[in-house]
């Protein structure tokens, strides 16, 4: 079993002059249950190298058991440090793409054609592909074989515009993943803020929230051992 991780390489939160990137626990969970699982695990970001935390996800209010084993895990962190380029991934050596979020994927890898052709060709050739938290997002600009939105018609949840609010970045990103799924014509649905929630449509996988990370990994394993 080998699972790709996809990373975001953006550190700009908008012009709030703040900085952003991937959440601390939405890799680190899902991290280590595929490690558990006995699963190889690349990760990627389009930049390669090392990926932009943000910093907020290291605060202590934001700490779960999961990441604090990754800060003990000098395997662990030397792998995050050194992700491969996105553009040098070959689809064909994996069993699984997983998509932690943070606010960083709205910005680059929802517009990353690197990106997109990934998930356009892992749902083509029935590879498992699951998104947690603002990741859903990077669906955006994705199509299925019909050229029709990917998520068109599909069950899908993602970051809620209620917990945007509730982080005060609402009128910052991009765009927000509730409404943006919603508008492609997904089949949206929600748990209560902040609660874990995943939906699994087939071989596509979304978690709601960062309490959903380690559920949304599960689910992928669950899916990959049932073949």
């Amino acid at each position: 079993m080998k699972i790709l991780m996809v990373l975001t390489s953006h550190d700009t939160l908008g012009d709030t002059g703040k900085k952003t990137g991937f959440w601390l626990e939405e890799f680190a969970a899902p991290y280590f249950r595929f490690a558990d699982a006995g699963a190889d695990i690349v990760v990627a970001s389009p930049a390669g190298g090392q990926p932009p935390l943000d910093p907020k996800s290291n605060e202590p209010d934001f700490q779960t058991d999961d990441t604090h084993r990754f800060e003990a895990d000098e395997d662990a962190k030397a792998q995050l440090a050194a992700t491969v380029r996105l553009d040098s991934v070959d689809l064909g050596d994996f069993d699984a793409v997983f998509y932690p979020g943070g606010h960083g994927p709205l910005w680059d890898l929802a517009e990353d054609r690197d990106s997109i052709s990934l998930i356009e060709n892992a749902i083509a050739a029935e590879t498992p592909v699951a998104l947690v938290c603002h990741a859903p997002g990077v669906l955006r600009h994705v199509t299925g074989s019909d050229g029709e939105p990917l998520v068109k018609g599909r069950k899908v949840t993602g970051f809620t515009n209620g917990e945007e609010e509730g982080v005060g970045l609402t009128d910052v990103v991009p765009f927000l993943v509730e409404d943006e799924l919603i508008k492609l014509g997904g089949d949206y649905s929600k748990g209560p803020d902040w609660g874990s929630y995943v939906v699994t449509d087939g071989i596509l996988i979304t978690g709601q929230n960062p309490s959903s990370s380690a559920e949304a990994a599960t689910a992928l394993i669950d899916l990959l051992q049932k073949g």
